[in-house]
């Protein structure tokens, strides 16, 4: 596997000779300062992808060139945003950028209610607390309907949290909630949410899908076009937020995504922790059906809570077994190679690390730590050369 790093450009702490000491060779990036439906421009793709080059590494993996919320509500006349992604996806080609990380979850990324939370041998992780979240929904952010979405139980740690906390615990709260969206764009304070979700209503898990459908349809032409392969993120969470849809959550959203465009270039970001944090996913087996569709992977792993909340836990710990995930994903390049396909080796980053040491001294972006990342690399990094080993000499 091709050994990456995602690094965030001017908003990342952790500079690119840094991340060299680390022992990655690629680069995950996105042009994070560019609007949502604007198009990434080739002298702004050149530029930036020199200066990762001058650095000694390949920008390899575009993560993410977003889609903006218009084309997952399918709003209006949605002619000029689908041209512009079109020519950000020409731009990128003609850069020798070909592999695309996306995702279609509404609104808002991926979403945690700490990013802080206490580790037992020190350090910190990120977390989502199952009654922080419906503290937000039902007490902060007042949605409808929002209690039937949680337990009894749930509900009533949501009230006694709610009751006992300050301005400054529900501010902690809300940053936390917003941490998931990369840039400097569509951040929302709490009538800024509320305005956003109206904007959503009446999008069900259909309707979600069928605007789903027409971006790929508008773009996997192109992307053939180009020599090029798009790779879909998992919902994180994988489950409904806010109210709101998400259809990337499990093995049957997967089967129907790929079938929706039938192409090699409608292919999967296989996310060990997203997937994971769904009590009813079999990561491994997801990683062994799709095989031949993943075009990235991101490692990280979960430990789930019975309630529904689960946190970050270190790479090979945590309820996915790792060892069978990387088997799979090893043995699908040998087969890759041994048929001489194009995109053979899987770029792999490790995603979501601990804050250990002197990450706690740094303003890292939530989730992409220096020293927690670096231990999860090495750490995915043996067992891949160890079954490497065994898939080369038995």
């Amino acid at each position: 596997m091709i050994e990456c790093w995602r690094w965030y450009g001017a908003y990342d702490t952790i500079s690119l000779p840094e991340i060299a000491q680390t022992g990655a060779t690629g680069i995950v990036h996105a042009l994070h300062e560019v609007p949502y439906g604007e198009v990434w421009t080739s002298d702004a793709i050149a530029a930036r992808r020199g200066e990762i080059a001058k650095a000694g590494f390949d920008w390899t993996v575009a993560e993410s060139l977003p889609i903006h919320e218009s084309i997952k509500r399918g709003d209006g006349n949605l002619s000029t945003l689908f041209a512009n992604y079109r020519q950000s996806m020409a731009n990128l080609a003609a850069n020798g950028i070909r592999t695309i990380c996306y995702n279609f979850m509404p609104l808002l990324d991926w979403t945690r209610t700490d990013l802080t939370a206490p580790l037992a041998r020190g350090g910190t992780c990120l977390r989502f607390d199952q009654a922080r979240m419906a503290a937000f929904e039902i007490h902060m952010l007042g949605r409808a309907r929002a209690e039937d979405d949680y337990s009894h139980e749930v509900r009533n740690r949501a009230a006694i949290w709610f009751q006992q906390s300050n301005e400054a615990d529900r501010e902690a709260l809300l940053h936390a909630i917003m941490s998931g969206l990369p840039g400097a764009f569509d951040r929302y304070d709490i009538a800024g949410l509320r305005g956003a979700l109206e904007r959503y209503d009446g999008i069900d898990r259909a309707t979600l899908r069928a605007n789903y459908k027409r971006f790929l349809d508008e773009v996997i032409p192109t992307a053939e076009e180009l020599g090029m392969v798009f790779c879909v993120h998992p919902d994180d969470p994988p489950r409904d937020i806010l109210g709101l849809p998400r259809i990337v959550s499990d093995a049957d959203d997967i089967a129907w995504i790929l079938s929706a465009v039938d192409s090699p270039a409608n292919g999967l970001t296989l996310c060990s922790g997203s997937l994971g944090a769904n009590p009813a996913n079999d990561v491994p087996a997801i990683a062994k059906r799709f095989a031949k569709s993943i075009r990235f992977a991101h490692l990280r792993n979960v430990r789930k809570d019975p309630d529904g909340s689960f946190e970050e836990a270190a790479h090979l710990d945590g309820d996915t077994d790792m060892v069978a995930l990387i088997r799979v994903l090893v043995a699908e390049e040998a087969r890759r190679q041994e048929a001489n396909e194009s995109f053979a080796q899987i770029p792999m980053r490790p995603d979501h690390g601990h804050d250990l040491l002197s990450d706690l001294e740094r303003d890292n972006f939530p989730g992409y730590p220096l020293i927690g990342r670096m231990r999860g690399l090495a750490e995915l990094r043996g067992v891949t050369r160890a079954l490497q080993q065994v898939q080369t000499h038995g």
